[in-house]
């Protein structure tokens, strides 16, 4: 997961990873235009407000006179107003820009994530689709609204200026414009590393907020693995490299602050010697003189944040590359257009042309190797399962018994060859139309945020309470809200964290039986629960089992004894077939993991009574 987090991005502007964001940009055109003008509108009165000053001099100061002061006094009253509703409307047209980029990026990348495929998200780490979700879309929307309004300023403020001054004396302006170089020079040399320390210190900063977090959460494992001491190296290591780092920045700008001031104050300083020189002679006015020192002490801190602001623009190109990159990722499994017409689509379904499903599979001439490559999985495999067969999965933990699952749930695809539902190559049938068919629980499985009711009702969310009540009393999973304090409408909390692993399953499995699927998958659901749990339960599976097609991918072999053929797993491979009688007549792998698990279990009874 690291590794996705701190890749750095250091390549220069590429115009191409830009356009990329151009189709989502279009729809703010109106905000982009009205940030500009307005901004620019703004800018140009900003630099024009020196030369009130001017005219206050050489008409009020040095004339000793007020007279014409009211009429001047509204006037610069007016262009200041005039000024303030343009920022206003800038401001407020650059936060609308940041607010609904941001709102649809994160909305496109979310609908985006619902179609891509299992074996996506097989290889890609959560956190890394989060940072995109969130942090990236923020930075994004962020840097293209404040730091494109914060270039406008400076690009027409200092074009402006320029142009005042060269209009009012070339020789001081150029007196200007030759110390403007040096400070464009430092500023090129020193932002970006500024900049680059200081991201370190903020990436650092982060891990050492994790510390924290784990030091606090982990305090009785730490406690009981007596680990205090290395907890206190390891952020100890960290708070030193975080020293190191704002150290560095801090170095840094101790010589780039006083740089730039002393060019700035070395501009002011020859404006007024020339200035100075040019009023004695009588060949400028100090009104005038007056106007260039303004400029003189203002122009240099826009300069130097433009510099910045296009550090940062080169920053957010990985961001923008990330987000569109993932946004042009391809689902591996899809439906053909032919298909989509007829059934519709994830978003749009066309329910009303969806076929009713028996259940039958068959895996004809079937060849499978995973996405990212390797061995093949499956070599030619032939398999036909009868409507309503409950087909048992077993082999020791990471043998792959959950390859076959994949493919009829039709998560994966065959490399070569077809997977036939009810006769039918499930690849000229929809994916929604499959999956809606199917009931899947989780060994380990995944309860939403919100209520016992609200969690079961996913599997049909047309359902009426009285039918969610019965799906989970055909589990008994009606056990599970009678213990808590507000019934079904008690909080599970963030992924059912305030229920046992046990008491989730059940939900999970009520979920699984309101939707009535044809298809029954139970991958190891019941190795989390306790054997009294599950006996209570095994009659409930038994009767919900009937008459449609199963698969369960089994831990304890005890609870397939009843399965009408089961398929041992090893090595990726299925090294035997049959019934649970007929294997262990066989005396092969199957009957030596029976073997081994059934006195493990009876030695386990021994020392518990």
């Amino acid at each position: 997961m690291a590794a996705f987090d701190e890749k750095e991005y250091t390549q220069a502007f590429d115009w191409a990873i830009w356009k990329r964001l151009f189709p989502i940009l279009g729809r703010f055109k109106r905000y982009f235009i009205g940030m500009i003008g307005t901004a620019a509108c703004s800018d140009l009165t900003d630099a024009a407000l020196p030369l009130f000053q001017m005219y206050a001099i050489a008409h009020f100061i040095e004339a000793d006179t007020l007279e014409g002061l009211v009429p001047f006094a509204v006037l610069y009253g007016a262009v200041i107003l005039l000024q303030s509703v343009l920022v206003v409307v800038s401001t407020r047209n650059t936060m609308k820009i940041e607010m609904y980029l941001g709102r649809d990026l994160r909305r496109e990348l979310f609908e985006h994530l619902q179609i891509l495929s299992l074996s996506f998200y097989n290889v890609t780490p959560v956190g890394y689709l989060l940072t995109r979700v969130t942090n990236d879309t923020n930075r994004i929307a962020g840097n293209l609204a404040w730091g494109l309004l914060d270039m406008v300023d400076v690009l027409f403020y200092v074009g402006s200026t320029f142009v005042i001054m060269l209009l009012l004396n070339w020789q001081l302006a150029l007196v200007v414009m030759l110390v403007v170089p040096f400070v464009a020079v430092l500023t090129v040399y020193f932002q970006p590393r500024i900049l680059n320390w200081t991201r370190k210190v903020r990436k650092i900063n982060s891990k050492i907020t994790g510390a924290f977090n784990e030091g606090i959460t982990g305090a009785k494992t730490s406690k009981t693995l007596v680990i205090e001491d290395q907890n206190i190296r390891s952020f100890k290591d960290l708070t030193e490299n975080m020293n190191r780092s704002a150290v560095r920045a801090a170095r840094l700008n101790a010589v780039y602050i006083p740089a730039t001031l002393f060019f700035s104050t070395l501009t002011v300083s020859i404006v007024l010697l020339r200035g100075g020189w040019l009023v004695e002679s009588q060949a400028l006015e100090i009104a005038t003189l007056s106007v260039f020192i303004t400029y003189a002490m203002g122009i240099f801190e826009p300069i130097q944040n433009l510099a910045n602001n296009l550090a940062e623009f080169i920053a957010v190109q990985a961001s923008i590359e990330r987000v569109t990159g993932l946004l042009e990722e391809k689902p591996q499994i899809t439906d053909t257009p032919e298909v989509v017409e007829k059934y519709g689509d994830a978003f749009s379904p066309k329910r009303e042309n969806w076929e009713p499903l028996s259940g039958e599979i068959e895996f004809k001439d079937v060849t499978f190797r995973y996405p990212d490559g390797g061995d093949n999985v499956l070599e030619h495999f032939n398999l036909k399962i009868p409507a309503g067969t409950t087909v048992a999965i077993v082999g020791e933990t990471g043998a792959g018994k959950s390859t076959l699952v994949n493919l009829a749930c039709r998560f994966f695809e065959p490399t070569e060859g077809q997977i036939l539902i009810d006769g039918r190559d499930y690849r000229e049938c929809s994916q929604l139309w499959l999956h809606s068919n199917i009931g899947y629980v989780l060994q380990s499985p995944h309860l939403f945020s919100g209520s016992v009711r609200e969690n079961i009702r996913y599997g049909r969310l047309d359902a009426t309470d009285a039918e969610i009540e019965a799906a989970a009393k055909a589990v008994s999973a009606d056990q599970v809200v009678a213990k808590l304090e507000q019934g079904w409408d008690s909080d599970v909390g963030e992924e059912g964290d305030r229920l046992s692993t046990g008491e989730k399953q059940l939900i999970s499995f009520a979920r699984a039986v309101l939707a009535d699927p044809r298809i029954f998958v139970l991958d190891e659901a019941t190795s989390s629960i306790d054997t009294q749990t599950e006996q209570y339960i095994q009659s409930a599976i038994d009767h919900l089992l009937r008459d449609r097609t199963s698969f369960l991918i089994a831990h304890r072999l005890s609870t397939i004894r009843k399965a009408d053929m089961i398929l041992v797993v090893r090595d990726g491979k299925i090294v035997e077939q049959g019934t649970h009688l007929s294997l262990l007549k066989k005396k092969g792998y199957y009957h030596d993991l029976y073997s081994k698990q059934f006195a493990e279990e009876n030695a386990a009874k021994v020392l518990g009574a």
